[in-house]
């Protein structure tokens, strides 16, 4: 698990083209530039600027096989951590770009799921889930819950690198969450009394 404490890693990975190269690299494989523009819907040039960015910060890596153009690119599997608790402005703000980023990213796909869910398989169809909840928790049962949750979303991360570990029908599934305490709320003035 990489630890970022530089804004500038963060804000190299908030674009959404960026997240999305990224995620198609870490699903599905090495690719060129140009196999990426096909999958995501933008140019070739575009996505290959990005990917060099990327590539800066240590999120993906040349991969064998290639020369000039038509040198693919592979994710570099590794966890990244942010937002720690005293972190410094800047990094809190860039922090924020990226959380809004990747949640607006991970709603659409969500909404996506919704769309085409009717259509897919009914088993898939019937393991699929969405919860949500409210607890009253202490700081510390909110760190012991986050470390719990942690360790269920990423049991299976070497399937992502290992191909040959992946049973057969397996697909990739998309898992988010996050906890954070309710605001305190702020007091009212009292009521001017007629």
């Amino acid at each position: 698990m990489r630890d970022i404490t530089d804004p500038r890693m963060l804000r190299a990975m908030a674009h959404p083209v960026r997240l999305r190269l990224i995620n198609e690299l870490g699903l599905h494989g090495p690719a060129t530039a140009t196999q990426l523009a096909d999958r995501i819907g933008e140019s070739a040039a575009n996505c290959s600027w990005h990917l060099r960015q990327l590539a800066k910060f240590g999120f993906i890596e040349e991969a064998e096989g290639g020369v000039g153009r038509n040198r693919p690119w592979r994710w570099v599997p590794m966890g990244n951590r942010w937002g720690g608790a005293d972190e410094p402005p800047e990094l809190m703000q860039a922090g924020s770009e990226l959380n809004a980023t990747l949640l607006a990213q991970e709603l659409a796909a969500r909404n996506r799921w919704d769309e085409q869910r009717q259509t897919d398989d009914t088993t898939w169809r019937h393991a699929a889930f969405s919860v949500q909840n409210v607890n009253w928790l202490t700081a510390d049962e909110l760190k012991a819950l986050e470390d719990e949750l942690v360790a269920v979303l990423t049991r299976h991360n070497g399937r992502i690198t290992d191909p040959a570990s992946r049973p057969a029908g397996s697909r990739p599934v998309r898992m988010v969450g996050w906890a954070h305490p309710e605001p305190e709320p702020t007091p009212r003035p009292p009521s001017p009394e007629a």
